[in-house]
């Protein structure tokens, strides 16, 4: 089945959606309450960021995007190149320069009374709206406090956390534990105490010079994969294992990383001051994280003519 024509330029401004097989206000897109991605979490998404009128990092989006698709036994009616096409045109329609573009698939609605996922039609839908930032400028300059919360993230024999998914409740308590506690965000730690993630986040710390971030247990983010593929460009020491609460808490400095923010600095942890904000080795990575956006390799410049 041939893609409808994308709107033109600004069609839909702020923001656009591709729902049911075409492009909608964002008002107009619309889930099923009966869909198991809305009652089930089961579902699986991807999301990517377009800077300055060009897309980071797309393809390797695309690639996890299809990976999780096989793991969840989904399917979505579209091929690669027409995906791209689709998020292009999302992005267009909305006229948007700096976007978070997320792609979507969920398992849809079975025939009534059927509890086997075999039967139901997934479902596809894709949407561009302004740029996400996971924490706003002015925070990040005042400086983000980060809460270590004690819940567990939710085991990766239960839940592949290589697949982007919908399973929050865990991430969603801990912000209230941090909410509670006067801190701004959180991160939860693995079965054994170590350091795990935060809700749309991966958690790097820094200790005389040496990286380090979780080796399993985790999203493998590819905002996580740039600042590791950057530690090893710009010659950072980088140990990717397990990281125990008490080690980050002795840190030097420590960052998140996120599609909504790239490197993000922390200040504090739990109201404790780290002892450099931003260090060196942040600040470092920080500049190389957006310059990297410069870089052909890595762009997808969106035509704003089209």
């Amino acid at each position: 089945m041939p893609l409808p024509t994308a709107p033109a330029t600004a069609a839909f401004e702020g923001g656009c959606a591709f729902a049911d097989g075409a492009y909608v206000p964002l008002s107009e897109a619309k889930i099923s309450l009966f869909d198991w991605g809305f009652t089930r979490s089961d579902a699986t998404y991807d999301v990517v960021s377009v800077w300055q009128g060009a897309f980071f990092r797309l393809d390797d989006h695309l690639t996890r995007f299809f990976a999780s698709l096989d793991k969840m036994r989904l399917q979505i009616p579209h091929t690669r190149a027409e995906l791209r096409e689709i998020l292009h045109g999302c992005v267009r329609a909305g006229g948007l320069q700096d976007a978070y573009v997320a792609m979507v698939c969920t398992r849809g609605v079975p025939p009534r009374g059927a509890r086997d996922p075999r039967l139901a039609q997934n479902r596809f839908y894709a949407y561009a709206v302004p740029f996400v930032w996971i924490a706003s400028r002015e925070k990040q300059r005042e400086g983000i406090d980060l809460h270590i919360s004690l819940r567990q993230r939710i085991a990766p024999a239960s839940v592949d956390p290589t697949v982007k998914n919908y399973h929050w409740i865990d991430l969603v308590q801990s912000l209230f534990d941090a909410y509670d506690r006067g801190r701004d965000t959180s991160c939860v730690v693995d079965a054994d105490g170590h350091v795990a993630e935060g809700p749309g986040f991966n958690v790097f710390m820094v200790k005389d010079g040496t990286v380090h971030t979780a080796a399993s247990g985790v999203l493998e983010g590819v905002s996580r994969r740039t600042a590791i593929e950057l530690c090893e460009r710009l010659g950072l020491p980088l140990r990717i294992a397990p990281v125990p609460v008490e080690a980050m808490r002795a840190a030097d400095e420590v960052f998140l990383t996120s599609t909504g923010g790239g490197v993000l600095p922390i200040a504090k942890l739990d109201g404790v001051p780290l002892p450099q904000f931003p260090g060196p080795v942040t600040s470092r990575l920080i500049d190389a994280y957006w310059a990297m956006h410069d870089e052909a390799a890595y762009r997808d410049p969106v035509d704003y003519r089209a």
